[in-house]
């Protein structure tokens, strides 16, 4: 499987630092004010690489951290 580095701008082979291991920190949902697809595309999108490195037979640790702006009162916070 081949992913985009954007640090080298390059498509590359992706091989896990430890053989059948992965580890993923990643983005997710934003909740805040009116739901959109928008808020959800990041979980989506690292949803089904998650899905897809488990389906080639990796162990996978997905942490994935939620935007929880609730506190704020207008869009001046």
């Amino acid at each position: 499987m081949k992913l985009y580095n954007s640090a080298t701008r390059e498509l590359e082979e992706f091989a896990p630092i430890k053989k059948g291991k992965v580890g993923i920190y990643s983005c997710g949902p934003t909740v805040y004010w009116n739901q959109h697809i928008g808020h959800m595309y990041a979980y989506v999108q690292w949803d089904s690489l998650v899905r897809l490195l488990r389906y080639n037979g990796n162990e996978v640790k997905w942490v994935m951290n939620i935007t929880d702006v609730g506190h704020l009162v207008s869009d001046e916070d």
